[in-house]
């Protein structure tokens, strides 16, 4: 059985950063492949992201246990009292073993992005309880007095709570329904007075128009009258 030296303390005893190697597999997770390299206790990670030029979702499409692969070391540090080293698999020929990143530009700027993420882990948001009091300056739940900062003319409130919110929204409902029942009312009123409107304006043009013609029957009947006065009197001339 194969005998392992111990490890040197801290970064000593790794495989230089950037040094380019061939290793074996030896686990294979959703995240990335674990690779050994000749001679290094200690094996590296090629994460997801390190694999392939190309988006991969899993490490599996890429690698199996056991298999060979060519690494860039693009990452050695110490967390604690582990040592985590990063490999990189995109950035050598996997036919040659020739590096595609010979400046190692990618490689800086993973590694900036990889700082960028865990520096923006730590902010994180913390949420106040709300106190059970009540302000005497503005009369508003959730603070003291001292710590209000309203102004003249300002009134702040406290959102509903889930519970309270369905009352209030059935009592938004029966208000609508309501306003839209007078509307309705109204509406409906308008309506008949403007039927009652223009019956009104038809029955006074229908009594007009009865005068009118009262009017007319009338002057005609005084010129039949007339003619016939006139037709009596030439009668008696002739006679």
């Amino acid at each position: 059985m194969r005998q392992f030296s111990p490890e040197p303390a801290g970064l000593d005893g790794l495989p230089p950063l950037y040094s380019i190697s061939k290793g074996e597999v030896v686990s294979v997770q959703t995240y990335g492949a674990f690779v050994r390299l000749p001679g290094y206790k200690k094996e590296g990670l090629v994460h997801v992201s390190e694999m392939s030029a190309t988006r991969v979702e899993n490490a599996s499409e890429i690698v199996d246990v056991g298999e060979q692969v060519w690494i860039k070391v693009i990452g050695k540090e110490i967390r604690g009292d582990k040592v985590k080293l990063s490999f990189s698999m995109k950035a050598v020929n996997q036919g040659t073993g020739r590096d595609l990143d010979p400046n190692n530009v990618m490689a800086e700027q993973d590694a900036r992005r990889r700082k960028q993420f865990r520096d923006q882990t730590g902010n994180r948001i913390t949420l106040e309880a709300v106190l059970n009091t009540t302000c005497s300056k503005c009369g508003c739940k959730g603070h003291f007095t001292k710590d209000c900062f309203s102004a003249p003319g300002l009134q702040y409130a406290l959102l509903p709570e889930e519970d309270d919110a369905e009352p209030r929204q059935q009592q938004q409902q029966t208000s609508t329904v309501a306003s839209q029942q007078d509307s309705d009312k109204k509406k409906k009123k308008k309506k008949r007075e403007r039927k009652e409107s223009e019956s009104d304006s038809s029955s006074s043009s229908s009594s007009e128009c009865k005068t009118k013609r009262r009017r007319h029957d009338h002057t005609r009947d005084r010129e039949d009258k007339k003619k016939k006065k006139h037709k009596k009197h030439k009668s008696h001339k002739h006679s």
